[in-house]
């Protein structure tokens, strides 16, 4: 029998495994071609998730999800860099909507094993299920990308100098914050609303991070085509903006004000880290797999450091100053996003 610090390690090898992956994944990537990547990626997850079911000790738990987190950082990679190469190739803006239909997914699959986890008596059947379904479909849609490889980047560009990969950097920076915002959000949001605003109906203090996760799905579906009119570096800048005023509204302390907040830093967020993709997809002198699993890569980590980073703040101050400091780390964000805009132009 396993405990709730049992299952917080065991998570931690789920994180660790995505972490590793982000060392291989590109050169990976580029040996196959991004089509053959994601297909592969996806198939190889979905029957590395059975195995977590039935581990029958904590050691073999660990390795299971080990493993599967490997797996599913590889594939959101992979997945991330075929979006860019149509994007390339087809000169059409998709990325966000991409994103948008994983958030809705999300909400979708949370939504339907709610309703059916009651009936589900045996986990393992429910799970080969999915499984099964999962690799079907993907296998069948496959012919409309397998074929498809990345762009070999120009000779001039084959070098990894630091002057190359100075705008990969200036994003590995947001992507670190914004991604270690939303984990901290996903964390900290119901606490925040009982203790420091003060909501008493349970219900409603966890609408907070319902608020969040719908604004930034709904900001999903509509980034692209604000980003094909005003351009990837404003969407990002703009974005910051909203967020830090969602911030500001969530510091208020005030019930109705820090819901909209939440609203608003979903909206602002919802459109940054598939710009950051997009623009690191395309960064002249590295392939897109390569600049987009640098730029995945740090935001992984703000995503698993930032919820123990609030945490220790919110110890040594209070959960207040913790959200203070996530709305000045996203104006950080906003400076170094605002000079790689002018340095661009």
């Amino acid at each position: 029998m396993i405990d709730d610090g049992d299952i917080g390690i065991a998570l931690f090898c789920y994180a660790i495994g995505g972490l590793f992956a982000v060392t291989f994944s590109s050169k990976l990537i580029d040996a196959i071609g991004v089509g053959k990547a994601t297909l592969y990626g996806i198939v190889v997850f979905a029957v590395l998730f059975l195995f977590p079911i039935i581990a029958p000790s904590l050691i073999l738990l660990c390795v299971s999800l080990f493993l599967a987190g490997m797996s599913s950082a590889f594939t959101d990679i992979a997945m991330n860099a075929l979006v860019s190469e149509l994007e390339k190739g087809d000169d059409v803006h998709f990325m966000s909507a991409a994103h948008a239909f994983f958030s809705l997914g999300g909400v979708l699959g949370a939504g339907i094993g709610s309703l059916v986890i009651g009936s589900v008596t045996v986990p393992f059947i429910h799970i080969v299920v999915v499984t099964l379904v999962l690799i079907v479909t993907n296998v069948l849609l496959s012919k409309n990308f397998i074929a498809i490889a990345n762009k070999p980047i120009e000779k001039e560009h084959t070098g990894f100098s630091l002057k190359l990969l100075k705008p990969i950097f200036a994003l590995t920076i947001i992507s670190f914050i914004v991604m270690g915002s939303e984990g901290s959000l996903e964390q900290w949001s119901k606490l925040y609303l009982e203790d420091v605003v003060g909501v008493s109906l349970e219900w409603l203090a966890g609408f907070g991070f319902v608020i969040f996760s719908a604004a930034m799905t709904l900001g999903r579906f509509f980034g692209d085509e604000v980003s094909s009119r005003i351009g990837s570096y404003r969407i990002i800048i703009y974005g910051l903006l909203i967020a830090i005023a969602g911030y500001i509204a969530i510091l208020s302390r005030s019930q109705g004000l820090s819901l909209v907040g939440f609203g608003l830093v979903g909206i602002g967020f919802s459109v940054i880290i598939p710009e950051l993709f997009r623009v690191a997809g395309k960064a002249k002198g590295v392939t897109s797999s390569q600049g987009i699993s640098i730029v995945a890569g740090m935001g992984f980590v703000g995503f698993m450091a930032g919820p123990a980073i609030m945490g220790s703040l919110a110890d040594a101050f209070s959960l207040w100053a913790s959200y203070l400091a996530l709305g000045i780390s996203s104006g950080i964000a906003l400076v170094a996003a605002i000079l790689l805009f002018l340095k661009r132009r």
